[in-house]
């Protein structure tokens, strides 16, 4: 069995290719098992790797098919905002880039991304959990795994609506690796995204209400 097969743990560094394709079928096929496996602290190296290399993938492949749709006259842009909660505070959604500049600052804004997402839930996580909570390192960990759903992103118009299932990786990420109850980790996941759609729809309605 090759060390990349192995069946729990962290994305091993030591053997990229074969760790990152096991990963990849573990939190996708079963995320309860996979994050109850993970450990809740040491090195973040692994998880933040295995989060640029999807967030790369994802912006390379999204470039491309966006260029050659539009070289075919479709009209169809390249793929947009990835709906993961762990994706709400990227400032790649505001930031006007060239396609060739995207894919180049790709792990800039991946690194800040997931920094940012899991520091924020971790401030939810000791608000909800409290104090039974395991720690940051396990908090950056959800943020970092649940960027699998990059890999489908990059799909013109189904791509945003499969990465949708990147919100019951977080908050099953959550539970398990804070060993609390579903309620408690989907206030963590979904009290973020109700507070951006909140801020979005009152500036929607400013917009529209200066435009009139």
């Amino acid at each position: 069995m090759s060390v990349g097969s192995s069946s729990g743990g962290d994305y091993n560094l030591s053997d990229p290719v074969n760790s990152f394709a096991d990963v990849v079928r573990r939190v996708v096929l079963g995320p309860s098992r996979f994050f109850a496996q993970l450990p809740r602290r040491g090195n973040l190296a692994g998880p933040l790797l295995f989060a640029l290399i999807c967030v790369e993938v994802s912006a390379f492949l999204g470039v491309l098919v966006g260029e050659l749709l539009w070289f075919f006259a479709l009209g169809i842009s390249h793929p947009g905002y990835n709906p993961n909660p762990q994706n709400l505070w990227f400032p790649s959604i505001v930031l006007p880039v060239t396609p060739v500049m995207s894919i180049i600052i790709a792990p800039i804004v991946g690194t800040i991304g997931v920094f940012v997402a899991a520091g924020v839930q971790q401030l939810l996580v000791r608000l909800v959990v409290r104090e039974s909570n395991s720690g940051f390192g396990a908090t950056f960990r959800v943020a970092s795994y649940t960027q699998v759903t990059a890999l489908v992103n990059w799909i013109p118009t189904v791509g945003p609506l499969l990465a949708l299932y990147g919100v019951y990786l977080s908050i099953t990420g959550i539970r398990e690796m804070h060993r609390t109850t579903t309620a408690k980790a989907a206030l963590v996941v979904l009290i973020p995204l109700g507070v951006a759609l909140l801020v979005a729809l009152v500036a929607l309605a400013t917009l529209f209400s200066a435009v009139l």
